[in-house]
């Protein structure tokens, strides 16, 4: 499975498809260049002193919310309203409960591979994983690698391929631990984030702020994040907008989604 992303398209497939990952972190020269290829169909080829022309069709992915990276100068009105003909958003592993066992066994395989050894789940041990996994105490903040990671740490460390439930308690422990420590840092960014005004927050507000940094930097898009937060609170309301919910209540501190250290 792919980690969650923003995929947009434009053009027409009269040549072939490109295919940008990671079109956020494009620096202004280089948006600027990407402009004027899909607009005018020309580019310089690395290293070449002449223009070629081609007419793709492009497919770009991002983990940035764009409309944001706008607000904030960071990318080109533009190009986003070039690209953003067709998008679509996919939301994290801990919004999609139904992807996690069929990604367990995916990851169990590919470690599988890694290792060269057959890898076999006990009973007791994958209803274990599976548990956490699918609970409130599971955030994955970093998503598909976060499982990756994990699955083949237990394939490595299981003795003649097998997880036993010893192992995954182990492993749970783990995460727990390193999942807890970016709670922590979380808390320690208002510090580094505001600065002197740190220090001027009621206690109530900086616990609550450091709850929302901490699910921002877990988040791929402004909207993942609103919609982690506002979960409940969504279904009562008329009109749903998390990311302007959640954009609003950064700027009373003077900080966007981007402050936020969001990957």
């Amino acid at each position: 499975m792919q980690p969650p992303r923003v995929q947009a398209f434009c053009g027409k497939p009269t040549v072939g498809l490109l295919f940008l990952d990671e079109i956020g972190e494009l620096g202004s020269d280089e948006q600027a260049m990407l402009l004027r290829a899909i607009e005018e169909k020309v580019f310089y080829p690395v290293g070449a002193d002449r223009e070629v022309r081609s007419d793709f069709l492009l497919l770009a992915g991002t983990n940035r919310d764009l409309g944001e990276a706008v607000l904030a100068g960071r990318f080109r009105a533009d190009l986003l309203s070039r690209i953003n003909l067709w998008s679509f958003s996919l939301a994290g592993l801990a919004a999609r409960s139904e992807d996690l066992e069929p990604n367990l066994d995916h990851e169990t395989d590919r470690a599988a591979e890694l290792t060269g050894t057959r890898v076999t789940w006990s009973r007791e041990a994958r209803a274990r994983y599976l548990a956490f996994g699918l609970s409130t105490e599971a955030t994955w903040p970093g998503n598909f690698r976060d499982l990756n990671a994990s699955v083949t740490r237990l394939a490595t460390l299981a003795p003649g391929g097998r997880v036993t439930a010893e192992l995954v308690d182990e492993e749970l422990a783990r995460l727990r631990g390193a999942w807890a420590s970016t709670e922590k840092d979380a808390s320690h960014d208002l510090d580094v984030l505001l600065g002197k005004r740190a220090g001027e927050l009621d206690p109530f507000d900086r616990v609550q702020l450091a709850e929302v940094i901490r699910v921002c930097r877990g988040s791929r898009s402004l909207s993942e994040a609103g919609r982690k937060l506002f979960e409940k609170s969504r279904a009562s309301k008329k009109l749903v907008n998390d990311a302007d919910r959640l954009r609003k209540y950064l700027a009373r501190f003077a900080l966007t989604f981007a402050d936020t250290g969001a990957r």
